[in-house]
């Protein structure tokens, strides 16, 4: 009953922020936020809407099996941000789009842009539905099951609860709604820190060093070529992922096209983008911990490695105050996640779909039935998923993101034209090679790709692109 009620006074606060800041509702403010919002706003609340429920639930369980090696990761991120900051977003804004995919349609095609919309609706499909999945899942599972209510009806009732808050204000709602759920997430697991350490008998001083001796603590693996965990495979890999899953993704550059110039939106991408490695550096410095209180107390470690912080917070085994410190952060980063790829499906429909970004009747009726696409996709990944949470949503992503970086990169890099009408086919060929080659290169050699599959997939699109060219096209930007 203390989760229930935690969430229901969170949505509370929400609804309150929502109806607050937002006091029209239209199709420039929910789909650009009539070009307003302060730059440090966007900054803030998109760490917690990049951060997910999948990192508060997957990134304090990783030290189990993969140390710190995550990290690795993280420092690559920072050189996708700045790519994107200095690459992506003039010509974003220099074109004023609303969705970045109607780049696609100026330099490619309209074939290419009509792929780069579908793919995205798939990718953020997808990777939003596996993130939600995670506080839908720990609630029915602490909570929900135990009264016979059944799965579904749990992911209806969350879903509801995004859908009234964001069905008038979209992005310009987010902006502010984001912020205070930043401000809950790290509130609460700074908190959480604080009392894993406290049930360690230990002050935090005494606990940064524990962590920092910890044979769990290892940061960098550059001997193992074959494992996936390889700093150069996992630094790489980072760069990359955030190109395509941040500058390549219309969820996550509508806030940032909210800002009023260019170089707001510079700052806002370069300053946020600089927070990731200390801001996961305290997920993995949570799980050590909670190892340790593992061992000191005699249990096993979980075979999920996701169940390792709701083996203590959820269930009530460090107290209330951890118990409702959870609550609020899962759902903060599952709703500031959510919330804003509802509202980035929606706004890719009505502009690149349909074609019909004036259309508020069908605005309304698309975001609704987004929702409910977004609920089938959730029960239907439940049925599906045997593996960490973080590690399928990169994958999956390394093959439905893989199209739009070749399209985009061919766009960019290139002056040539593709033959529009091949397009689709080799957006979706690449990936089914991409799937072919890591099941014959593991069968054959025992090489196993990480998420450097996602490289590869561009790769093939790009190439594809190239053989299927036209001659040099006077459009580039």
């Amino acid at each position: 009953m203390i989760i229930v009620t935690t969430i229901l006074v969170y949505f509370a606060a929400l609804w309150i922020v929502s109806r607050f800041v937002t006091r029209k509702s239209n199709n420039d403010v929910f789909f650009r936020g009539e070009r307003k919002s302060p730059w440090y706003m966007v900054a803030f609340g998109m760490i917690g809407a990049s951060i997910s429920g999948v990192s508060f639930v997957s990134v304090p369980g990783m030290p189990i099996h993969i140390n710190m090696y995550y990290l690795q990761m993280c420092l690559g991120f920072i050189l996708g941000y700045f790519a994107i900051a200095f690459i992506l977003l003039p010509i974003y804004y220099k074109l004023n789009l609303t969705t970045i995919y109607s780049y696609l349609r100026q330099r490619l095609g309209i074939n290419a842009y009509k792929t780069g919309a579908w793919f995205f609706l798939l990718s953020k499909m997808t990777r939003a539905a596996v993130s939600f999945y995670v506080v839908c899942m720990l609630l029915h599972r602490f909570v929900f099951e135990t009264q016979g209510i059944p799965f579904f009806i749990t992911v209806i009732g969350l879903v509801a609860l995004i859908w009234l808050y964001t069905h008038r204000g979209g992005v310009k709602t987010l902006v502010w709604t984001d912020t205070f759920q930043t401000l809950c997430l790290f509130g609460a697991l700074t908190l959480i820190i604080v009392n894993v350490a406290d049930a360690l008998g230990m002050t935090l001083g005494e606990a940064a060093t524990s962590i920092r001796e910890s044979a769990y603590s290892q940061v960098f693996l550059f001997d193992d070529w074959f494992s996936k965990q390889n700093f150069w495979k996992q630094f790489l890999s980072g760069i990359f992922v955030v190109i395509v899953m941040t500058g390549l993704d219309q969820d996550m550059m509508q806030k940032n096209l909210t800002c009023k110039t260019l170089r707001e939106a510079q700052k806002d991408m370069c300053t946020y983008g600089f927070f990731f490695v200390p801001a996961n550096l305290l997920f993995l410095s949570l799980g050590v911990l909670l190892i340790m209180l593992t061992q000191q107390q005699g249990w096993e470690l979980p075979a999920n490695t996701d169940d390792l912080l709701p083996m203590f917070a959820a269930t009530g085994k460090l107290g209330t105050t951890v118990t409702i410190l959870f609550t609020i952060g899962i759902v903060a980063a599952c709703f500031s996640s959510a919330d804003s790829a509802l509202t980035a499906l929606t706004t890719s429909f009505c502009v690149d779909i349909k074609e019909r970004p004036n259309d508020e009747s069908l605005r309304r009726m698309a975001h609704i039935g987004i929702c409910v696409v977004f609920t089938v996709f959730i029960i239907v990944f439940r049925m599906v998923n045997s593996t960490n949470v973080i590690d399928a949503i990169y994958t999956l992503c390394s093959y439905t993101y893989g199209p739009l970086l070749g399209l985009f990169a061919f766009g960019l890099l290139t002056h040539r034209q593709p033959r529009d009408r091949y397009v689709p086919y080799i957006a979706v060929a690449s990936p089914v090679i991409c799937y072919l080659t890591d099941t014959l290169t593991t069968s054959l050699t025992g090489y196993t790709f990480g998420y450097e599959l996602l490289m590869l997939n561009g790769l093939l699109t790009f190439a594809g692109l190239w053989l299927m060219n036209e001659k040099p096209s006077s459009i580039h930007q």
